[in-house]
């Protein structure tokens, strides 16, 4: 791993804030369950009208911001106050959060550009909340 990628690890790090943090762990966890896991989230993207930025973070290239606005409509509110609620923070406060997480966490689990099968995702996910657990130490 270069010096580049262990810059964006403790990046992502710092905005994950580790294994701690309930609210990577709860989306982490929402990719997981979803229909489809990480696929199902990038095709709900697409259903969206938001393909184009979705695969702009699976692709190796820069990751654009979405708003909170775009995470509520590709989320929905609903799943957005259940990640709320496990983190024990507003769903507005949640909605601007998941909007700074969730390009850096689908680029991480999609390292060579493509979105990996089901098992791959659970194996990476869990490995990258242990890294940055202690990466954020």
């Amino acid at each position: 791993m270069g010096l580049l990628d262990n810059l964006e690890n403790q990046a992502l790090g710092n905005v994950l804030g580790g294994s701690s943090n309930p609210l990577a762990s709860g989306l982490l966890q929402m990719i997981q369950n979803q229909p489809g896991g990480l696929q199902g989230l990038v095709q709900s993207f697409h259903d969206k009208g938001m393909g184009g930025i979705v695969s702009q973070w699976v692709s190796t290239g820069p990751n654009p911001a979405i708003s909170s606005d775009q995470v509520h409509q590709v989320l929905g509110s609903d799943q957005v106050k259940a990640l709320a609620a496990k983190a024990g923070i507003s769903p507005d406060t949640a909605g601007a959060a998941i909007a700074q997480i969730l390009p850096g966490l689908v680029d991480k689990l999609t390292p060579n550009g493509s979105v990996p099968d089901h098992g791959n995702v659970l194996e990476m996910a869990s490995s990258m909340l242990k890294n940055l657990g202690t990466k954020a130490s």
